[in-house]
């Protein structure tokens, strides 16, 4: 049987993977995605992006198809024996350089089934009803062997396949399961209630803070309800709502998805082997549903990772730039976790017996994860900092049209933002893409009225994360190769 050829497999066609196989197909990347499943989710699972993920969305030319579908979300309330106790919104409010501020509330299999459909188009279907038996790293090159005898040589492997994770397990990449014995039911579906339903998250106060309930898209609702116990039926689970909501009462007409799970937290001991395997999603890190972290944390592990690879591949730059995704993105997932957990632990636990109310302080502390706007990489000043969006404008055909600066970003490439005036020619490589944007009208070039990036020349990565900014006055060459530390945790086979 001949052996196929490809730059990266990816093992997994959850979100993850299709998004890894999606931008690298953007970058050029010859991508085979395997998955032991027939076909992409139709129900269940994650139910929201956050204001992070559908920046990064409109990057990639992802949001316009997606947005539309869901419904908007800012708000949380309390409310307790059947009356309303306070409403919040202000973490999402004060959000800087951004113009969605507001989670998308949108099942998953949205965004599977959009991703396999952009991948069939481009003549890379994922490789369905199968799966991996094998990964070898020999040399410089990776060999996978499917369960059909097939044999695939890659110059790396990314592992999106879920908190079971073949190949970390094949790997033998530890991974401590922490299980703080807190068990949810989660039920999707359409409801008859004489609640008065609004588009908001709303946590109930009874004895502790065991439901939430979740607006999504279309006439579905979803709910929370933490059972503590793995001995519960599906009427349980129902007469808790309806414990938590009374005077009022609710039923369901249709039930769309109906699960239980048990909450666990772990993140792997090191993300990468020998610098060519790599973990992605939940593979590599898994926490609880609260905050509602889980795919918008695994889809930025896509979008961190996809552009290093190709920057290595095809543009050559030095694969130290790998060794970043791990010291990047591991500290990312303990801090989900972090959150999450407090989240968790904070509808059973509460010292002042305001379980929710607590709940949703927990959420205004914690919202640069919640939002993935507080997101960054590094400690301080604009590096590692994600660029803010702003409203930009142009002149076409004698009109001005105004646009948003992340429409003029393109994920394949660095892009250098001179935000004033500028003269004379920078020696800058192929794939750095240069954009003017003047103070003021000007011509037939680009303008911004009101920019917090001054006369200051910023370097922002593929991932629209800043990678570097100078004055003006002080540019010369300003884009040089990054360098990195390998991580403390040796690679290893």
């Amino acid at each position: 049987m001949s052996t196929q050829a490809a730059d990266i497999v990816i093992v997994g066609a959850g979100p993850v993977g299709l998004m890894c196989a999606y931008l690298g197909q953007l970058c050029g990347l010859n991508t085979v995605v395997i998955d032991k499943s027939d076909k992409p989710l139709e129900v269940g699972r994650a139910d929201a992006l956050n204001a992070r993920t559908l920046q990064l969305l409109e990057l990639v030319d992802l949001f316009d198809e997606l947005y539309p579908l869901g419904k908007t979300c800012n708000t949380s309330s309390v409310w307790a024996d059947g009356k309303f106790v306070s409403r919040q919104s202000s973490w999402w409010e004060g959000l800087e350089g951004c113009f969605h501020k507001h989670f998308l509330m949108l099942g998953q299999s949205y965004v599977e089934n959009l991703l396999d459909e952009r991948l069939k188009k481009t003549g890379s279907a994922v490789r369905r009803s199968t799966a991996v038996e094998k990964i070898e790293v020999v040399g410089n090159e990776c060999l996978t062997t499917l369960s059909n005898g097939e044999k695939i040589r890659s110059s790396y492997v990314i592992g999106a396949d879920g908190s079971h994770s073949f190949v970390r397990d094949h790997f033998k990449i530890p991974f401590e399961i922490e299980r703080p014995q807190i068990v949810w039911a989660v039920i999707d579906g359409t409801i008859e209630t004489d609640f008065p339903k609004v588009p908001e998250i709303i946590v109930f106060q009874s004895e502790t803070s065991d439901v939430a309930w979740i607006p999504r898209e279309g006439k579905i609702d979803r709910f929370y309800v933490r059972m503590d116990t793995k001995d519960f039926t599906f009427e349980d689970a129902i007469e808790k709502i309806n414990r938590a909501i009374r005077p009022h009462s609710l039923s369901f007409k249709e039930i769309a998805w109906y699960s239980r799970f048990s909450v666990k937290e772990s993140v792997a001991e090191k993300f990468s082997v020998q610098d060519r395997i790599f973990l992605a999603g939940d593979a590599c890190h898994i926490h609880s549903v609260n905050g509602g972290q889980g795919l918008n944390t695994g889809l930025a592990d896509a979008f961190n990772l996809i552009w290093k690879l190709h920057m290595v591949l095809k543009l050559g730059i030095s694969s130290e730039l790998l060794w970043s995704y791990e010291s990047e993105r591991k500290p990312v997932a303990q801090s989900v976790i972090e959150t999450s957990g407090e989240l968790v632990r904070s509808t059973k636990y509460s010292q002042s017996g305001a379980h929710a109310q607590d709940y949703v302080k927990i959420v205004q502390k914690r919202a640069g994860n919640i939002t993935g706007m507080g997101i960054r990489y590094g400690e301080q000043g604009l590096r590692g900092s994600r660029l803010f969006d702003l409203k930009v404008c142009h002149e076409t055909q004698q009109r001005t049209v105004k646009t948003r600066l992340y429409s003029l970003l393109d994920y394949t490439q660095f892009t250098l933002l001179l935000f004033g005036e500028c003269e004379g020619d920078l020696d800058l490589p192929e794939f750095v893409k240069v954009i003017q944007i003047h103070p003021q009208k000007c011509g037939a070039g680009y303008w911004a009225e009101n920019s917090p990036y001054i006369n200051q020349a910023v370097l922002v990565r593929p991932d629209s994360y800043i990678e570097s900014s100078m004055s003006l006055d002080e540019i010369e060459s300003p884009f040089v190769p990054p360098r990195f530390d390998k991580p403390s945790v040796e690679y290893g086979a």
